[in-house]
């Protein structure tokens, strides 16, 4: 990692992209596609004031992003289900509290993002005093069921690959 080059695979990526929707090779391209690798990284160094999050199990983050995206297609036909077929008087649309042991910045806006991306659940707002997450789900059922969910399946891998260093829950 040079300072010119902070992040390489971003800087490749953004080359790579500049290209594909210009759907050209030629040298005006190719060099504006280098610079565009180059400047916007740099350009958005500032935009990280706790610097850049160390991402220590990847493979638990390979896990939850399939558990994520499993889960969000099947919400997409629960709530779609509900919608289309159920009588609006037997949704049982709630607000719930849960709570949370992460502390990590980064941590928690990707659990903001996956929550936020299943279509049925909003994150509402999270109580810094007592560190608890407001949620609103679309039809709710077992309070329970969610708050074990979101401990389980997002809070702990979450964790594992923000807050420990080795990604086994023990802490840096």
């Amino acid at each position: 990692m040079s300072p010119w080059i902070p992040f390489p695979i971003v800087s490749l990526a953004l080359c790579a992209l500049w290209l594909l929707l210009n759907q050209a090779l030629d040298p005006a391209n190719l060099l504006f596609g280098v610079l565009l690798g180059i400047a916007v990284p740099q350009l958005a160094r500032r935009l990280q004031p706790l610097g850049y999050p160390r991402l220590r199990a990847p493979l638990t983050f390979m896990r939850l992003m399939g558990f994520a995206l499993v889960e969000i297609v099947r919400s997409c036909f629960n709530v779609c289900h509900i919608i289309l077929f159920r009588d609006h008087r037997t949704v049982n649309s709630q607000f719930i509290r849960v709570p949370l042991t992460m502390r990590d910045p980064y941590g928690l806006a990707m659990l903001s993002c996956l929550i936020n991306m299943t279509p049925g659940t909003v994150w509402v707002e999270i109580f810094p005093e007592r560190h608890e997450l407001a949620l609103h789900v679309f039809d709710l059922h077992d309070e329970g069921w969610w708050v074990d969910t979101i401990k389980t399946r997002y809070e702990r891998p979450l964790i594992d690959i923000f807050e420990s260093e080795n990604g086994n829950g023990n802490p840096a």
